[in-house]
């Protein structure tokens, strides 16, 4: 994941030259054997098994309302109260849940990712 911090927003990007929010989820996972993922926030908000933000762990996915019309954004959960995610005007970058912006607009977690692959994740 660290090499495409900083990597550009492109709405619709699913590539290392840019990406919006889903795309970035999809080509992180796809790494990790996660290859049947819906294409939008939204879709993949609904995938997956529930989880309460207290038993988040590394690979989980976070969705969050920033448009104010249900899920608009989602990252990836790296542990320690932070997620990757792209974001609109930063690009590839690392954010904490409790920033306020997160923390007012955080709607679900989902985890999608199953134990063989996530102790490959936690080991990257």
């Amino acid at each position: 994941m660290n090499q495409v911090l900083g990597t550009p927003y492109l709405y619709g990007g699913t590539t290392a030259s840019g990406f919006d929010c889903s795309g970035f989820i999809l080509y992180v996972l796809k790494k990790f054997n996660v290859d049947d993922l819906p294409r939008t926030s939204q879709s993949q908000a609904r995938v997956g098994t529930p989880v309460s933000k207290e038993d988040l762990r590394v690979g989980d996915l976070v969705f969050f309302n920033t448009f104010g019309k249900g899920v608009s954004h989602a990252g990836i959960y790296i542990g320690d109260n932070q997620f990757a995610h792209s974001s609109s005007v930063r690009g590839v970058r690392v954010s904490k849940l409790s920033d306020a912006y997160y923390k007012d607009r955080y709607v679900t977690a989902r985890r999608v990712v199953d134990e063989k692959s996530y102790s490959k994740m936690i080991s990257e």
